[in-house]
């Protein structure tokens, strides 16, 4: 009997070096190569013009006193200056935090004190989110302090804003003023805080929604990511011709390191097709671009096939792409393979707190394995599969915990040794809360989740989140939050809700109460009145029993049984 663990074995090691010295390496390789293309923006940067942009914005973060160490929050949609203030801050060991785009006031601040972040660099708007409006609600004392002097009573730690629009705004830098400023450090200077850095220090903090109601930072190192965007690209056989259309937020793994390190290790290039994703817009910029690969969650896939102009369209060039972020269903597995010509199109399965991946299908298995699974372990990088009441190593095809073991493991959630003794034990295996089966090839299916987070479209919500927020809503006496399947984002929101003694609510109004004030895809798409919850004997809520009942009354059946990896 074999038993449900696998490593990782492979010829290339890894790479012990900073992300600032990989990137100054590629650039001596491939200087012509372009690096960056962002449509929306007109932009279009060689490999050489790309470290030019990173070097003078990485001076004037020096100039303006940020630190090894310092925290430096972005958030903003996709655009140029996102990637080149990723690069910027792993030049000179400050620590970007990565702020989701759709986070409101509550959550803003959250994020900014807990990560204790002294300079925030931000777009203006994006969609519905003015984040202007907002910082000047957070922070009114920026419409009387000097840019780069703020002292704010709700920010404590926050002494810079940088605004990515070309217009002056009371208290902040705009992106010019910043750069502007770069010629008060040298190229030397620069040179020497490069060279003291050492690629086991942290560099990025990446919030993961918290099943305590607060989300939790995860903090990865240079070698955490740089070697996971190196080895996914790697496995999807990445040379410096490959040219990566990114529609993924830059602020989550998948983006950011999966595209923008995977590219820059391997001398490919960057492509954005705009801020956020246009299903057309993809379209249009991979058949412009001739790109080779395609990134997405399964939504995206999805809302690619289903467009009415996409036969309009040339996809011969693509080869190769990952599908991943949430259950990847195995009919779009099979149409993304031959109607997108995405022969080699790939599943990934990971999560924040492991770089983010750990398993990957690759490009030479049987199709079944490709489409059906989420494939086997990455080099470098153990799983198994436990039992989680004795934490023993299952047999395979037994179901269990996932555990993720190697270079990958994150540092540990900032500031929270609590949380992360919780999901990282004394033998250093990161505790998924994925439930999983291994077959004998060592290939993994997810079949479920310990706990009951939800993923909405690539999304992770973890519905105590909600629920602490409509606990806050004066008709309500009590509230679960559940996913229920559903066909274009995988799972959607379902709130049950109990109202206080002698109260009428509607569903509108639950959902208004959500509107604005927490990130639109936390918003219940359903609202369910009820007078009492299914419970065990031990009177612990039955979330599966719910979402049984839900699927059948609002009659998800089908949604349910689509087959995924």
């Amino acid at each position: 009997m074999s038993l449900s663990y696998t490593c990782g074995v492979s010829d290339k090691p890894l790479l012990g070096i900073t992300i600032g010295d990989m990137l100054d390496q590629t650039v001596a390789k491939y200087p012509n190569n372009e690096a960056l293309v962002v449509k929306h923006q007109n932009i279009r940067y060689t490999y050489r013009q790309f470290q030019v942009k990173i070097n003078d914005c990485a001076r004037a973060l020096l100039a303006i006193g940020i630190k090894k160490g310092d925290r430096v929050g972005v958030w903003a949609p996709n655009c140029a200056e996102w990637t080149i203030v990723q690069f910027a801050t792993s030049k000179i060991g400050a620590i970007q935090v990565n702020i989701n785009p759709s986070y409101r006031v509550h959550e803003l601040a959250y994020a900014l004190n807990q990560s204790g972040c002294v300079c925030l660099v931000t777009a203006t708007q994006f969609k519905t989110s003015e984040y202007t409006k907002m910082l000047y609600e957070l922070a009114p004392e920026l419409n009387t302090c000097q840019a780069g002097a703020l002292v704010a009573e709700k920010l404590p730690a926050l002494k810079t804003v940088v605004r990515l629009h070309s217009d002056a705004s009371a208290g902040m830098y705009s992106w010019a003023d910043l750069l502007n400023k770069k010629e008060q450090v040298s190229e030397t200077e620069l040179a020497i805080r490069q060279q003291n850095l050492s690629a086991d220090e942290p560099i990025n903090i990446q919030y993961t929604s918290g099943t305590t109601g607060y989300p939790k930072g995860a903090t990865l190192s240079h070698h955490n990511i740089l070697n996971n965007g190196y080895l996914v690209t790697e496995i999807m056989r990445f040379t410096d011709q490959d040219r990566l259309v990114i529609p993924v937020p830059l602020y989550h793994c998948f983006g950011m390191v999966m595209g923008n390190l995977g590219c820059v290790t391997q001398g490919a290039t960057i492509i954005y097709a705009g801020e956020g994703f246009e299903p057309e817009a993809v379209l249009q910029t991979v058949a412009a671009e001739k790109a080779t690969a395609l990134y997405g969650v399964p939504t995206m896939f999805i809302a690619e096939l289903e467009h009415p102009n996409f036969a309009k369209y040339d996809l011969s060039s693509l080869r190769t792409g990952i599908m991943a972020g949430s259950p990847c269903p195995v009919e779009v597995m099979k149409k993304v393979n031959t109607l997108m010509n995405m022969k080699e199109v790939e599943i990934a399965y990971g999560m924040t707190e492991t770089s983010p991946v750990s398993t990957q299908t690759r490009h030479d298995a049987p199709l079944n394995k490709r489409v059906g699974t989420v494939g086997r372990v990455l080099p470098h990088t153990e799983i198994k599969v436990i039992n989680p009441e004795t934490g023993q190593v299952v047999p395979r095809g037994e179901k269990g915990e996932l555990c993720t073991r190697g270079y990958c493991v994150m540092l540990g959630y900032w500031k929270d040794e609590e949380k992360t003794k919780a999901a990282i034990d004394q033998a250093r295996w990161m505790h998924t809360g994925d439930l999983a089966v291994m077959d004998e090839e060592g290939y993994l299916n997810i079949v479920g989740r310990i706990k009951d987070m939800v993923i909405r479209g690539g999304e992770n919500v973890y519905p105590r989140e909600i629920e602490e927020f409509l606990y806050q809503h004066p008709k309500v006496s009590d509230v679960q939050v559940i996913g229920v399947p559903d066909k274009r984002f995988g799972e959607e929101i379902m709130a049950w809700v109990k109202l206080k003694e002698g109260e009428t609510c509607t569903a509108e109004e639950i959902k208004d109460f959500c509107k604005g004030k927490i990130a639109h895809y936390k918003v219940p798409r359903y609202v369910k009145f009820t007078d009492e919850f299914p419970m065990t004997v031990t009177g612990k809520i039955r979330k599966v029993e719910m979402r049984e009942v839900s699927i059948k009354e609002l009659g998800l059946e089908h949604a349910a049984n689509i087959e995924t990896a």
